[in-house]
């Protein structure tokens, strides 16, 4: 079945604005990525400062929570429970900071974060999703 709702224009740039304000107003350098449900890229913003890898891992991030269907620290926390196998799982990235965004039990898509800690790439992210969905 076909998802009833994309993430747009307007989505995205609520997204990337509201990520991009959290990030800011705590100072931290990050890159934050827009996917679809499908885990392609929809946007990606490095802010000064942000480390070229932060980039392509606010995308894994993100795609994973797509993918996935849920925040990848879900994936991160099984690996330090011991099941390492998922580590060399195609597409995905066992890192904390991916959040899935959802609309009416839907996942449209997911916002990834990279740069700082784990759970404030994940601060971060939540803002982001927030700012399409509850």
């Amino acid at each position: 079945m076909r998802n009833r709702y994309i993430l747009g224009q307007l989505e995205l740039e609520a997204i990337i604005k509201a990520a991009q304000d959290e990030a800011i107003q705590q100072g931290w350098a990050v890159s934050i990525s827009v996917v679809d449900d499908g885990g392609h890229p929809l946007a990606l913003l490095r802010l000064d400062g942000a480390a070229p890898i932060s980039a392509y891992i606010a995308q894994e991030k993100a795609r994973t929570a797509a993918l996935g269907r849920r925040a990848s620290k879900g994936y991160e926390d099984m690996v330090n429970d011991g099941r390492t196998a998922f580590l060399s799982a195609p597409l995905l990235t066992s890192l904390e900071g991916g959040i899935p965004v959802v609309i009416d039990g839907e996942v449209i898509g997911a916002v990834g974060v990279s740069g700082v800690k784990a759970d404030q790439d994940a601060q971060v992210a939540v803002a982001g999703k927030n700012a399409v969905s509850g």
